[in-house]
């Protein structure tokens, strides 16, 4: 037969069991009194996930502006007032930047190595199959289709260039479900909003460009005096001249001038830029600026 004093003793010694259990640690606990696990810190994303995820940025971008610029030119060209009879020239010119564009974000997403994020190479997979379709077909579209229908050869390029969206889920909605991703892309200025790249990286070899006039040229504004292939005129708005038998219409612009035949669109960044049509003839920019250019031919 138990005492009480025995009984009162023996309670005591269960409520210090129960009530002492996990009483040394910080861990928390749910309502059955289980310890809940605390969630493992994120480590940081690796250098080459930080790279891979800016240049993937990189390439979105040059797409989205891409997008932009061709809907741009479309609609120069449909409006008759800035294309004008030269609607045909322009859109030579078109064909010719564009696919280069193109096959720039090509060659960019192909030189790019796994990432190691299955989610985000699927990403970079599906994107380089659209832009390496387009490109392909680009390289397909004949310049002479231009002065058949110049409407419509830019449309069908325009469509073709605005269907170069990111495929879903992109790298955005990617970085919700894989925190080294997201990680990655906090860390990747190329991914922060209005990023630019720096001056020297857009332009590596800066074209001069003259602040004060153009120095007089030797023949003035008569380009009927380049008909022999020797000449020296000022040129202040889009005009035709035949040199040495070749007809070449030339576009004067803020920072460029456009030479451009039937079967080819050269675009000069200004002063000191040379175009040549193999040994019939060779065009120099003398000096550029937003008046106009003085430009030199010569016979090479």
């Amino acid at each position: 037969m138990f005492r009480r004093g025995s009984v009162a003793v023996v309670a005591a010694g269960l409520i210090l069991a129960v009530g002492g259990c996990g009483g040394g640690t910080d861990e928390k606990a749910d309502a059955s009194g289980r310890a809940l696990a605390q969630p493992a810190p994120t480590r940081p994303p690796s250098g080459e996930l930080v790279e891979w995820v800016g240049d993937m940025c990189v390439q979105t971008s040059a797409l989205e502006d891409l997008r932009a610029e061709s809907a741009a030119d479309l609609q120069q060209i449909r409006n008759p007032d800035e294309a004008g009879s030269d609607a045909h020239l322009f859109a030579v010119s078109y064909l010719s930047r564009t696919p280069s564009a193109v096959d720039d974000v090509e060659s960019a997403l192909t030189e790019l190595d796994p990432s190691g994020v299955p989610a985000a190479d699927r990403l970079r997979n599906a994107l380089l199959k659209k832009v390496k379709g387009v490109a392909d077909h680009l390289d397909e579209v004949p310049l002479i289709d231009a002065a058949v229908d110049a409407e419509g050869i830019v449309a069908d390029v325009d469509k073709r260039v605005q269907s170069l969206t990111p495929p879903q889920p992109d790298l955005l909605a990617l970085t919700k479900k894989d925190p080294q991703l997201a990680a990655a892309y906090q860390r990747a200025e190329q991914c922060s909003p209005g990023w630019n790249p720096d001056e020297e990286a857009a332009s590596p070899t800066p074209t001069p460009t003259p602040t004060g006039p153009l120095p007089k040229a030797a023949d003035g504004k008569n380009t009927d005096a380049c008909s022999d292939g020797e000449c020296e005129v000022l040129v202040t708005s889009p005009v035709w001249i035949t040199a040495n038998g070749m007809d070449v219409h030339v576009t004067p612009g803020d920072g460029s001038v456009t030479f451009e035949t039937p079967s080819a669109v050269m675009r000069l960044g200004g002063q000191g830029g040379v175009a040549k049509w193999g040994d019939d003839l060779k065009a120099t920019v003398v000096a550029q600026n937003k008046e106009g250019a003085v430009l030199k031919f010569t016979i090479p």
